[in-house]
């Protein structure tokens, strides 16, 4: 059997960005990670182990978004490496890292990268 596991909208405040101040004071960040995951019997046994932990996920998510990244769309592609490393049950993922509030000279609400694994 297979699920769609969905963490919607998970907010950071990281230092990702090509300016040096933004390595320093860091921005604003919203992650959405969506898995396709082969779980089996998951729903009928009750068993996490067979599953995906979202908790695991999710504190993955938060470290990577820790690391320095000059742009988008190498943090996305390290978070995809490393939960995907975790849980050989993902069959494919994508992501949405999205920066809110871009320092970009202009009224913006946020610049948003989407990968696919």
């Amino acid at each position: 059997m297979r699920a769609i596991i969905e963490l919607e909208n998970m907010e950071f405040r990281a230092p990702h960005g090509c300016y040096d101040l933004e390595k320093v004071v860091g921005n604003r960040y919203q992650v959405t990670l969506r898995m396709d995951v082969e779980i089996g019997d998951a729903p009928e046994s009750d068993q996490l182990l067979k599953s995906v932990n979202y908790l695991s996920v999710y504190e993955q998510v938060a470290e990577e978004m820790q690391k320095p990244s000059d742009i988008l769309e190498n943090v996305a592609w390290r978070i995809l490496e490393r939960i995907h490393n975790a849980f050989p049950q993902i069959v494919s993922s994508q992501i949405k890292v999205s920066k809110l509030a871009p320092p970009l000279g202009g009224k913006v609400e946020k610049v948003s990268v989407t990968l696919s694994k």
